[in-house]
């Protein structure tokens, strides 16, 4: 029997609040004894945008989500391996909440833990946050 989450996921993106819930989670992982999948999920730029692209626009979406990868492969490969928890980087593509939810499937998550939407649209329109926790499928943290 475990007294708390046996597998833990966190979804990423480079924002403030998301890194926030992946310290968070690493603690609780840390301190559970949980296994700890951190997600990164690579959204496509909009079908259209390169057909009507003058300016690079979706060559610059793509660079970004490359620094960004790059920069949280590093952090994860520096940061998590010394503290001995087993934990697990995956690097997705798609629509973040979409593949939150297989990726908590795939691996039988007990809890999902994200950061707040700093969009304000995201906050009146919903968020990938309250979008989890309306699916009800696991526990689900939104860390400011």
């Amino acid at each position: 029997m475990r007294d708390g989450p046996g597998t833990i996921l966190v979804g990423i993106d480079g924002s403030t609040s998301s890194l926030r819930a992946a310290a968070y989670a690493l603690g609780m992982a840390r301190r559970q004894g949980s296994r700890l999948i951190v997600v990164y999920v690579r959204t496509p730029p909009p079908a259209l945008l390169p057909l009507a692209d003058t300016g690079g626009a979706a060559a610059t979406i793509i660079d970004t989500q490359d620094a960004v990868e790059r920069e949280l492969r590093a952090a994860f490969d520096e940061r998590v391996q010394d503290l001995g928890i087993d934990a697990r980087l995956v690097v997705r593509a798609g629509e973040p909440y979409t593949e939150l939810c297989d990726a908590a499937r795939e691996v039988q998550a007990d809890a999902v833990i994200v950061g707040r939407s700093a969009n304000f649209l995201h906050r009146v329109a919903g968020s990938i946050g309250n979008k989890l926790v309306r699916c009800g499928r696991w526990p689900v943290t939104v860390v400011p």
